[in-house]
C-alpha cells in the first residue's frame, strides 16, 4: 500500500509540475515604430571663416508605439556634417558645434528640460585638428524640439562653429652628417 502511496504521490508531483509550468497566452508587445520627418532642404552648404563644408542626409526621427502613438522615443535630428579647412596658412582645432533651432520670430526654440543640449563633439582622426586643405566628416545625432515638429514652426537650423586658428608654418632643416666604417 505504501508503494502506491508513493507512486500515486509520485504521479500528482509531476502533475502539478507539468501544469504549473504550462505557459499561457502572451500578452501581445506593441509595436514600436520610427515615424521620420524630412528635412526641406536635405543638404545645405555651410561656411564659417575659414572653414567650409555641408550638412548632408539631415532628418528627424522618433520611435512611437503603432497604433497608440505614444512616443518611446523623443525626436533626434541626424545627418553628416562635413568640414574644410580652406586656408593656406592656418591650422584649424575643432572646439564645439552647437545647434539651434530658430523659429519664424527668430527666437530659438527650447528644448524639454529632460533633453540635452544639441552639442556636437568633433572626434577627428588627428586630434580635432585641420591643417590647410584638410577635410573632416562627423556623423551628428542630437535632440530635436517636440515643438518643432508642429507645421511651419521651425524657420532654419543655427550651427554655431567654435575653433581655434594658429599659423602654419612648414620649414626645412639640413645638417651635416658622415656615415663611419661599419664595424
Amino acid at each position: 500500500m505504501s508503494r502506491w502511496t508513493g507512486v500515486t504521490g509520485l504521479a500528482a508531483a509531476v502533475a502539478v509540475m507539468s501544469l504549473g509550468c504550462a505557459q499561457g497566452p502572451s500578452a501581445p508587445t506593441a509595436t514600436i515604430e520610427d515615424k521620420t520627418y524630412a528635412v526641406t532642404p536635405a543638404s545645405v552648404t555651410v561656411t564659417a571663416g575659414i572653414l567650409t563644408g555641408e550638412v548632408t542626409e539631415m532628418k528627424v526621427t522618433e520611435r512611437v508605439e503603432a497604433g497608440s502613438d505614444r512616443i518611446v522615443t523623443p525626436a533626434k535630428l541626424s545627418g553628416m556634417l562635413r568640414l574644410k579647412n580652406t586656408s593656406a596658412n592656418q591650422t584649424v582645432r575643432l572646439v564645439a558645434g552647437r545647434i539651434l533651432y530658430i523659429d519664424a520670430q527668430g527666437r530659438p526654440i527650447k528644448l524639454e528640460e529632460s533633453r540635452t543640449e544639441p552639442i556636437v563633439k568633433f572626434s577627428t582622426y588627428n586630434n580635432e585638428r585641420l591643417d590647410p586643405g584638410q577635410d573632416t566628416k562627423q556623423s551628428v545625432d542630437l535632440d530635436f524640439p517636440a515643438e518643432a515638429l508642429k507645421a511651419t514652426k521651425l524657420k532654419e537650423i543655427r550651427l554655431e562653429l567654435a575653433y581655434i586658428p594658429s599659423p602654419y608654418q612648414e620649414q626645412t632643416v639640413n645638417f651635416i652628417v658622415s656615415i663611419g666604417e661599419g664595424q
